[in-house]
């Protein structure tokens, strides 16, 4: 698929403006000290490219932060905005309704999983993680059952960075200095197997038995006090942690034997990254409530939703007296007309050009053009699943995280196909746009295997 990425205009000055201060903004998930000693800006960015203030062209391989699966500034999407900002910038969602609202849910409920078609809108991945809690909780207590009130999650999972999402996540360094936020949570062990599963293609052999742990909560907890399970179905944030074989329908088997909600957390996953609308249909497990953000509508304007079951929206809506609010929660952009014009464009878009199965095409060749990477220096594991791929490093003693960083950097500022990567830790991810090329494809590999050739 071939996106022209003209090269005029894209320079801004020659460097960045002396007067640019870099001291007012506090980055978030960021070292804000050494990041402004050595500042990496981006200026603009069209298809598969990112460009520098000086002009500096960079492959953009993990779609912004996972979420531009469509490229960037693609006509359609940008035309839309553009409309609907001369049309009505803003409008109300609370006691008054807008027809792209509307319009909106109903193109991702007709993509969804069979049975959610209940559409509540968020303005993020985070926020879509603590209203699926919120509503499993004023599930269980219009269905009578207030007692259901434990939130299950996983240990390294990502839910964002709102309370119930830090709650419910499980990365450590997320959790640390809110000690008195964690209570009514508890988590199972995570998927990653480092000394079985080393070097797996797609989804691991080994390890569906790590979700019986929840078997062992249920008997701790009681299943009549545990509300949801909220899991990733493939592991983003903590570094690409794919799930082993069976591992997912263990969980789902489970949940239903204890009537326990099962959220599936697919910020991430959501809109064709597997190379399927949601990962729930990837792995045939649909679970009672479904989160979602990102790429929604391409990242254009900030936009998540929340998916459920008909039964849960039925049983909150129904359980309030008549001419009440039924579910007291919300946020005043919700459904933002913008966003909705970008979602709608977003959606068409996919659609038309069919990324969701080019991505599931172009799946094959990122998975051995990634696994190339066996044998490269520092290199102790390759993981992939559709467009995304870990590659994890060995820590260096005494700087865990030291590796990937200086790698990230060195792609960044590679002379010959400059690289944007994720990191985290000591794991490398990607997750390029789904209109990627192979020759891009190769270009990125060949820039991180050069750049760990140059690391210690």
């Amino acid at each position: 698929m071939k996106l022209e990425n003209p090269l005029a205009g894209a320079a801004g000055p020659a460097s960045v403006n002396a007067e640019l201060s870099l001291a007012e903004w506090w980055m978030p998930f960021t070292s804000n000290r050494a990041f402004k000693a050595a500042p990496r800006l981006l200026a603009r960015a069209e298809g598969m490219y990112y460009w520098t203030p000086d002009g500096r062209q960079l492959i953009d391989g993990c779609a912004g932060l996972w979420c531009v699966n469509a490229g960037h500034a693609r006509k359609p999407i940008v035309e839309a905005v553009q409309k609907q900002v001369a049309t009505m910038d803003f409008g109300p969602a609370f006691n008054v309704g807008h027809p792209l609202g509307f319009q909106a849910a109903t193109a991702i409920a007709r993509i969804a999983p069979k049975g959610l078609d209940r559409v509540f809108f968020t303005n993020s991945g985070s926020e879509s993680a603590d209203t699926a809690i919120k509503m499993a909780l004023a599930y269980w207590r219009a269905k009578g059952e207030p007692a259901r009130r434990i939130i299950i999650g996983r240990e390294r999972g990502y839910h964002g960075v709102n309370i119930g999402g830090t709650m419910a996540g499980g990365i450590p360094g997320n959790r640390k200095h809110f000690p008195a936020m964690m209570a009514g949570v508890d988590h199972i062990r995570a998927t990653h197997d480092l000394a079985r599963n080393a070097f797996s293609k797609g989804m691991p052999v080994h390890g569906a038995e790590f979700a019986d742990e929840l078997e062992r909560l249920v008997a701790f907890h009681d299943a009549s006090n545990i509300a949801a399970v909220i899991v990733e179905p493939m592991a983003g944030s903590a570094g690409v942690l794919i799930p082993p074989r069976g591992y997912l329908e263990k969980l789902r088997a489970t949940c239903d034997k204890h009537g326990i909600l099962l959220i599936f957390d697919e910020v991430i996953t959501g809109f064709g990254r597997l190379g399927t609308p949601f990962a729930a249909q990837f792995f045939d497990v649909t679970p009672d409530i479904l989160t979602c953000a990102k790429a929604i509508n391409n990242a254009t304007i900030p936009m998540g939703a929340v998916l459920a079951q008909t039964a849960i929206h039925d049983t909150i809506v129904n359980a309030a007296p008549e001419g009440q609010i039924e579910f007291l929660h919300g946020y005043t952009y919700s459904a933002h007309p913008m966003a909705c014009a970008a979602l709608l464009a977003a959606q068409k878009l996919y659609k038309d050009e069919g990324l969701f199965e080019r991505a599931r095409e172009m799946a094959p060749y990122f998975e051995q053009a990634l696994h190339s990477l066996k044998g490269a220096r520092h290199v102790i594991d390759i993981r992939n699943l559709g467009l995304v791929g870990g590659i994890e490093l060995e820590p260096r003693p005494g700087a865990p995280g030291r590796r990937a960083l200086e790698t990230h950097i060195k792609c960044f500022n590679a002379e010959k196909n400059a690289t944007l990567l994720r990191f985290t830790g000591d794991i490398l991810a990607l997750s390029p746009p789904l209109i990627i090329e192979r020759s891009q494809i190769d270009q990125i590999i060949e820039t991180i295997r050069t750049a760990l050739e140059r690391i210690d």
